[in-house]
């Protein structure tokens, strides 16, 4: 299921659990979860966020000889 979210959807779904979890309302049971469900979702942003760095690093190139 995770595997098919892209970083937007992740961090979206992770912005919607940490405000539930400042909402201070959730059971103990309820904020463990929403804890573990946020946990998910930013090893997805950071995943995604990693996979992009990689693809848009600059490597320097090899001197060549004028």
């Amino acid at each position: 299921m995770t595997e098919d979210l892209s970083y937007e959807q992740a961090l979206q779904k992770l912005d919607e659990k940490l405000k539930l979890l400042e909402d201070g309302e959730l059971s103990l049971e309820a904020a463990l979860s929403a804890v573990d469900e946020a946990r998910i979702y930013l090893k997805v942003c950071t995943e995604r966020l990693e996979v992009a760095r990689k693809k848009i690093e600059v490597r320097p190139d090899t001197e060549t000889a004028g």
